[in-house]
């Protein structure tokens, strides 16, 4: 049997290693021990990945100086800073009777429930109902006024004088009301009050019911 060379040994022994080394190095990558780091899979304590609230948008920090938005507890704040009275704040009350000739006239009271002071300016809005809650007449005319603000500490009270012709007198359309409600100045709630005054005026010529301006007390 011819011997083989030495050289041709060597070189035979060579590409087996190379061969060896490109096998072992195929393995190694099939089972991710390479030299380039895989993401991690591994998740939080709420069950997201590390990194899931950047594609939300929730880990951007507020901008230098500024404080996070708190959109509950901004409403809340400015409703209580406003000044202005409340409907939600506000107890509503109508007064004696104090006839007149020919006139009967009312205070409707609004006081303040709140633990904070607030405000009434103007005229309230003021709507006789039956018991289905249907108006009775047209809205009230507002009497000519000079308005001045009301300032109402917890527990204090502003008034308007409702006013209108006697039925019994003015021989106008009249219907008993069941309740009166009552609107304070640039709200859009109302309150209602049950109305135990008998009959009152509800048609005529011009509006036959009159609202007077809030001023501070309950009544004349």
């Amino acid at each position: 049997m011819a011997s083989t060379s030495q050289p041709v040994r060597r070189a035979a022994l060579l590409a087996s290693g190379v061969a060896l080394l490109g096998l072992l190095s195929a393995c190694g990558a099939e089972n991710g021990t390479s030299g380039t780091p895989r993401p991690s899979a591994s998740t939080s304590a709420a069950g997201t990945a590390p990194g899931a609230e950047t594609d939300r948008g929730t880990d951007t920090a507020p901008a230098v100086g500024t404080a996070p938005s708190d959109t509950a507890g901004s409403a809340s704040a400015s409703a209580r800073t406003d000044g202005r009275c409340h409907t939600s704040e506000l107890r509503a009350t109508v007064g004696r009777v104090d006839p007149g000739a020919g006139r009967r006239d009312f205070p409707v009271v609004l006081t303040n429930t709140a633990d904070r002071t607030c405000t009434l300016y103007g005229h309230p809005g003021a709507a006789f109902v039956d018991a289905s809650g249907k108006q009775l007449g047209p809205d009230p005319r507002r009497a000519p006024a000079s308005p001045e603000t009301v300032t109402l500490t917890p527990g204090e009270s502003a008034w308007a004088g409702l006013s209108f012709s006697s039925p019994q007198i003015s021989g106008a359309p009249t219907a008993t009301p069941a309740a009166l409600r009552v609107i304070p100045p640039d709200e859009h709630d109302a309150l209602e009050v049950r109305w135990t005054a008998g009959e009152v005026t509800v048609g005529g010529g011009e509006p036959p019911v009159s609202v007077t301006a809030l001023e501070a007390g309950t009544g004349p």
